[in-house]
């Protein structure tokens, strides 16, 4: 069996850190990276939807994992999500990360043309021989990618040695217990959706990466160690916690990680800027909603912690 446990806990998605001028900010991703060292998470998600990768350059997205590279000094589990809307990209992406030292690639399907089951296989097998001495992470997202990993795809993908699970964002609950129940204990499920987070790990997902830990990895952790010491009351009353504060920051005109990042720069003293486009900037009254969600997180904080 292979030893899976650098990948069982809470793993945050990393959010994309940008200059005044819309750059990548090496030194807005040395202090987020920072910031999850000093705040107990197991690892990283670098370069997937919160990173807004599909908006950036293949040269940007290994900046930014370099930078990440270099804070982590080991302290973090990385998991670099690498895919592109073409191979060769995304080989590329693959390559370097297994270069820096990653601990997993990941990569969600082609995106656009729906692929027939074996051109996705052949896809996600292509990228991974670009990585050969790396872990490799499917990422079932079929709510965004517009195609679904299917059981049979999923047994199909095990027959490379390097695939160790899959991070499920489907909305389903019951897909984790399909996938697990398929794969059995050498491999691992991730459970995907934030506002499901105690229900994927109730029924199978023995680790999580979410975009919303980012603003408050505490209360998910805390939420983990209610689940492992059987405190299960305690668990569902933060899960609707922080499912309120999820419902407040999407309320906002500007887009989810407009509203995050911001939330981080009023609680955490972090400025990793704002978003790219197409992505919505917050609007003025967004600000309004950004407080409010903000001061959630510390009360949160306050009562569970």
């Amino acid at each position: 069996m292979r030893d899976l446990e650098k990948y069982k806990g809470i793993i945050p998605a990393f959010y994309a850190c940008y200059d005044k001028d819309g750059n990548i900010s090496p030194d807005g991703v040395e202090a987020l990276t920072k910031y999850f060292v000093e705040k107990g998470v197991k690892g990283v998600y670098v370069n997937g939807s919160s990173g807004e990768c599909i908006y950036q350059s293949v040269e940007e997205r290994k900046q930014v994992l370099e930078s990440v590279m270099k804070a982590a000094e080991g302290k973090l589990t990385v998991i670099a999500h690498v895919a592109c809307n073409n191979t060769q990209d995304s080989q590329t992406l693959a390559s370097h990360a297994e270069s820096l030292g990653v601990d997993a690639i990941a990569a969600i399907p082609p995106i656009y043309f729906h692929l027939p089951e074996h051109a996705m296989a052949q896809y996600w097998n292509d990228i991974s021989a670009a990585a050969p001495n790396t872990d490799f992470v499917i990422y079932n997202i079929p709510q965004l990618a517009g195609v679904a990993l299917t059981p049979g795809l999923f047994a199909q993908m095990r027959k490379n040695p390097k695939v160790i699970g899959v991070k499920n964002s489907s909305m389903p609950v019951q897909d984790i217990q399909v996938f697990k129940q398929e794969a059995g204990a050498d491999y691992i499920v991730f459970n995907g959706p934030d506002e499901q987070f105690i229900s994927g790990r109730v029924i199978g997902a023995e680790g999580a990466i979410g975009g919303t830990y980012g603003v408050m990895p505490e209360l998910f952790l805390k939420m983990d160690e209610c689940i492992k010491g059987g405190n299960m009351e305690l668990a569902k009353e933060i899960q609707y916690a922080c499912n309120e504060i999820i419902y407040k920051m999407c309320s906002a005109h500007g887009n989810l990680y407009a509203v995050m990042k911001a939330i981080l720069k009023l609680n955490e003293g972090l400025d990793i800027g704002s978003v790219r486009a197409p992505l919505p900037a917050l609007a003025d009254n967004d600000m309004e909603i950004v407080k409010e969600a903000a001061q959630m997180i510390c009360e949160a904080r306050k009562k569970y912690l």
